[in-house]
């Protein structure tokens, strides 16, 4: 699986619609299908390229009245996918950058960007749950590096109009981490 597409919809039922045209649309495999908070949902789906960008053409295409974002990624990081699930192997933050989205789509693209443009390591991506429909990324490594890479991630999302906020915190205190996972 060396690609990832999304579809960000404001119904419940035009996205559980979405999730079954692109799984009959094309050879792909449903990574993440479920309602998020107020009242979205969210199919994100993985294979090769062109299995997934026609894929998510076809739902777009058909339900185009209730997307509110999209997404293919062609080559998606590997980190991508452990910080999704939640299962990062972190134990120390060297220091910490956060990028916050008003969709789950554009971060997760935004998240992808960052951590192709510099050398840092992803500690999680919340997508919407508790979060009024908001997504975050948080990742770690030096300073100079996190820095580059929030700075690469939040311009994708900002050029979207969907960026909330980005931060990086030096030396940031071991605590947060114990939060966050």
């Amino acid at each position: 699986m060396n690609s990832l597409g999304l579809i960000e919809l404001t119904s419940i039922a035009a996205g559980m619609q979405a999730a079954d045209i692109m799984l009959k649309t094309s050879e792909v495999e449903l990574i993440l299908s479920r309602t998020i908070c107020s009242g979205k949902y969210i199919a994100l789906i993985g294979g090769e390229v062109a299995a997934v960008q026609s894929s998510v053409d076809a739902a777009v295409k058909g339900l185009d009245f209730a997307i509110i974002d999209t997404f293919v990624i062609p080559n998606v990081h590997p980190d991508i996918f452990p910080a999704l699930s939640g299962h990062s192997n972190i134990t120390e933050l060297e220091s910490l950058g956060i990028i916050e989205s008003f969709s789950v789509a554009s971060l997760i693209e935004g998240a992808d960007a960052a951590v192709k443009s510099a050398s840092v390591k992803i500690i999680e991506i919340r997508l919407a749950m508790a979060l009024g429909g908001k997504a975050f990324c948080t990742i770690t490594g030096e300073v100079a590096a996190v820095t580059s890479a929030v700075e690469s991630g939040a311009k994708l999302i900002s050029d979207r109009g969907l960026l909330v906020n980005k931060v990086v915190i030096a030396h940031p205190r071991k605590e947060l981490l114990s939060e966050m996972i």
